[in-house]
């Protein structure tokens, strides 16, 4: 046993080596560039960052999107997976298909789109004009209505996959039981369904946070400078203003952000399975 171990020890040794030179050592270079200043080494770059009323707007307008994206995908996720399970699995595959078919194009292709159905003389103002319910069109584009949109449509795939996974390992007989024993489908849902899926949650609700919270292409075409995330403050402040250390603040802090939020997916799972 002994003898395995350390074979296995040697032969993923050249790969830790090669992704600790190529990955690990430039990303810790650039993120210690966010713990110095004149001084030497300081949070001082962390206390100026939040110090900033523009920059703690971004922030939390940051988190807000992420949960409210993750919350949104995590209610039409469920509905979306328990209705793909409960089918035969050839309808089911087919289902399934055109789920993932959006991941298979471009996010720059699909961001785009939305410029078609959301401008002023977009789809949904088209129909909304013609129909007499407004009389001039509605500002949709470069708001945070825009964005949400916009991040729900990239990463709702990936919640749907992530419990479409987990509803597949459940006893199926589960469900039927608890409707025979009286339980309405709120109590299904509750004590049966979320309690055995809630592996699939935590891995689809940290996809899509940490997508939602990190990704660029679709807060910068459908915010613009107007609706500024952490990610398009990022590009900003390495583009514009050449400004290496607060961008390595920004980085650390959407690191740190993801780390976090996948530890507390893990630990309310954790406390409900102990429970």
């Amino acid at each position: 046993m002994f003898e395995d171990k350390r074979t296995g020890l040697a032969l993923a040794l050249p790969a830790a080596v090669f992704a600790a030179a190529l990955f690990l050592l430039p990303v810790g270079i650039l993120l210690s560039e966010g713990f110095r200043n004149a001084d030497g080494w300081s949070l001082a770059p962390y206390v100026e960052f939040f110090a900033s009323g523009r920059n703690r707007v971004v922030f939390l307008r940051t988190l807000k999107l992420a949960a409210l994206v993750a919350g949104v995908s995590a209610v039409i996720g469920y509905a979306t997976a328990f209705a793909i399970v409960s089918l035969p699995p050839a309808s089911r595959g087919r289902v399934f298909a055109l789920v993932t078919l959006p991941l298979m194009i471009s996010p720059v292709a699909r961001t785009y789109a939305w410029l078609v159905i959301l401008g002023r003389t977009g789809f949904v103002n088209q129909v909304l004009v013609g129909s007499g319910l407004l009389d001039t069109p509605l500002r949709l584009l470069f708001t945070e209505t825009a964005v949400f949109i916009g991040l729900l449509q990239l990463f709702l795939p990936l919640m749907i996959i992530s419990l479409v996974s987990a509803m597949e390992n459940m006893p199926r007989d589960a469900v039927p039981a608890a409707r025979v024993l009286g339980a309405n489908w709120f109590q299904v849902f509750a004590r049966v369904i979320l309690p055995l899926t809630r592996e699939g949650l935590v891995i689809g609700g940290t996809l899509v946070f940490t997508g939602s919270m990190t990704a660029y292409i679709t807060p910068a075409i459908l915010g613009g400078a107007k609706v500024l995330m952490l990610e398009t403050l990022l590009y900003q402040r390495v583009t514009v203003a050449n400004d290496f250390a607060s961008a390595s603040v920004i980085a650390m802090i959407l690191m740190v952000m993801a780390f976090s939020a996948n530890l507390l997916l893990k630990r309310l799972a954790t406390a409900r399975r102990a429970r």
